[in-house]
């Protein structure tokens, strides 16, 4: 249960100095005043769930209650809720908001994500957040007063609602201003039509060549109910994870082929 004024860790994957953390922290206003941020030293896009294993964590202060490391969002929770916050663990934890989409089979890929992985991992209620962006026309700018908007109420009624221990929720917010958002739906992953990286191979000065990744911003032809489909329509999108990878269906089936746990030799 959540208490009435909680205390909340906020984290993120695009930085400690990102205009989307700005805004979270202007959202968990709303619902604290018992705010603490813990949030990668420069941008952890695509980190997953990357840990720091081989080099140091450094930590700087940048304010009361606001630090920045040198590690991934999954370093950044570890780190604050294993020492930064002394002995009191966070009671909810919010990890965005990101700028661009964390949807479909990207899930996986998604460092704000893994932030609230992390979360989930230590049985805290976690949501990551996030403000889709350039799905009709490149540009640089993520709406994130549609995010400012509607989070806030729509965290109340989450943590109202209440969710198991093992899952984590992913919001994602329409590339809409406020006004033309219609409605919120609970969705489920979607998949897209086809791969979408894009490689770009360069030279440096020296001609020796370099790859630059990148993702091509195209719609797809979205299933029904999912993630895809509702922020396609100028919905937020609230989409349950849990991290049980295992194909149920497959499982039983090769259980049958294989003997269902006889013994090998």
């Amino acid at each position: 249960m959540i208490p009435e004024n909680p205390r909340i860790l906020l984290t993120n994957d695009d930085g400690a100095d990102a205009p989307g953390l700005q805004t979270l922290q202007a959202i968990a206003q709303t619902l604290s005043d018992d705010i603490w941020t813990v949030a990668p030293r420069v941008e952890q896009s695509g980190a997953s769930r990357g840990i720091s294993l081989h080099d140091p964590l450094r930590v700087k202060k940048l304010g009361e209650r606001y630090w920045s490391v040198t590690g991934t969002p999954t370093d950044c929770v570890m780190l604050a809720v294993g020492s930064l916050m002394g002995d009191t663990p966070p009671d909810l934890i919010l990890s965005g908001v990101n700028r661009g989409q964390n949807l479909a089979e990207h899930v996986t890929l998604s460092g704000t994500i893994a932030g609230a992985i992390a979360g989930m991992e230590q049985r805290i209620p976690s949501i990551a957040l996030s403000q889709t962006m350039n799905f009709r026309e490149r540009g640089s700018t993520a709406r994130f007063d549609t995010a400012e908007a509607f989070a806030p109420d729509l965290i109340k009624r989450l943590l109202k609602a209440g969710w198991p221990e093992n899952v984590l929720i992913n919001i994602n917010f329409p590339d809409a201003a406020p006004e033309d958002v219609t409605e919120t739906v609970v969705t489920s992953v979607g998949r897209r039509d086809r791969a979408l990286l894009q490689i770009d191979r360069r030279q440096d000065p020296a001609g020796r060549d370099y790859y630059w990744l990148g993702f091509q911003n195209k719609l797809s032809t979205p299933g029904e109910g999912t993630d895809l489909e509702a922020v396609y329509a100028g919905k937020i999108s609230v989409t349950p994870l849990h991290m049980d990878l295992t194909h149920q269906e497959t499982r039983d089936a090769l259980a049958a082929a294989l003997g269902g746990g006889e013994e090998t030799g």
